[in-house]
């Protein structure tokens, strides 16, 4: 099963990352977004991200324009027909995703791959609406698509072993390091991660500390890169909420239940750094 042509689909910053590491790596890429105004957008992320590299003397700028070249953008969904692999990077709302490929499985050549970049959801409910379910699997990048070394190749029951195996072997192209996981909310990072961001809420709300002295303490203490509140406001939390209500669902933990205060400043509006507004201030 031979892929040389990437679909991907969604308008966040997500989309235009996965784009831009199939690009370097080699592979045709269209991006697709509903509206043009996104999609131009989209490219000029990758744009932007590709000048960062050229000022850090990672890639030339012969090597940046070759990159681009290989990117073009669209709002037709039939132009992701040519597509051997699409990668679906949209809201993470089942119903959508399950319409969308729904869509694309009507669309797409009989050999081609449909993934979805979904980091909690489960995958054989969104295969389950597709005509080949032994095609579709998921592909979880994580963000910033362009730095994260991990990729999640995740196997629902109905995934035929010729689809995860390709499925890696792109993944492998982009130069990620590869893990195959089952079907099972939260996969790996999440279903650990979530839980200690949540418990990290949870200890400011009793008044153990204050939001900045949790933060500095899981920096210096445990060596992370950023401290939890930093981290929930760079993922957003309407995401985190879409997560940790999908761990929830699936296992009935008490350790999964949102915490009372992320619901509160999700209904509020305050989704982090998307919003220049969470746990910290961005305006």
């Amino acid at each position: 099963m031979e892929i040389r042509h990437i679909g991907v689909l969604g308008s966040g910053i997500m989309g235009s990352g996965i784009a831009e590491c199939a690009a370097e790596a080699g592979f045709e890429v269209t991006l697709r977004s509903r509206k043009q105004d996104t999609a131009d957008q989209m490219r000029h992320n990758v744009e932007k991200s590709l000048l960062r590299k050229i000022e850090r003397g990672k890639i030339s700028q012969e090597e940046a324009k070759e990159i681009l070249s290989k990117i073009r953008v669209t709002t037709n969904i039939e132009a992701l027909a040519p597509c051997d692999l699409l990668i679906e990077s949209v809201v993470e709302d089942l119903t959508i995703k399950k319409h969308l490929f729904a869509e694309l499985s009507l669309i797409v050549g009989e050999t081609a791959i449909l993934a979805t970049n979904t980091s909690t959801l489960a995958v054989v409910e969104i295969a389950a609406a597709t005509k080949h379910p032994e095609r579709v699997c998921g592909i979880h990048f994580f963000n910033p698509a362009t730095l994260m070394k991990l990729v999640e190749i995740v196997k629902p029951i109905t995934a035929s072993d010729e689809t995860i195996e390709a499925a890696q072997a792109f993944a492998r192209a982009c130069k990620k390091d590869v893990v195959t996981v089952k079907d099972q909310a939260g996969f790996i990072v999440n279903a650990l991660l979530f839980p200690y961001l949540n418990n990290a809420i949870k200890l400011y709300e009793s008044a153990m500390a204050t939001m900045e002295e949790i933060d500095i303490s899981m920096r210096g203490g445990c060596g992370f890169p950023m401290g939890p509140f930093a981290l929930l406001d760079l993922v957003g939390l309407d995401t985190s909420l879409a997560i940790l209500n999908a761990l929830y669902e699936e296992f009935k933990e008490p350790n999964y239940a949102p915490s009372p205060l992320l619901r509160r400043m999700v209904a509020a509006g305050y989704l982090g750094r998307k919003s220049k507004r969470g746990f910290f201030d961005y305006r």
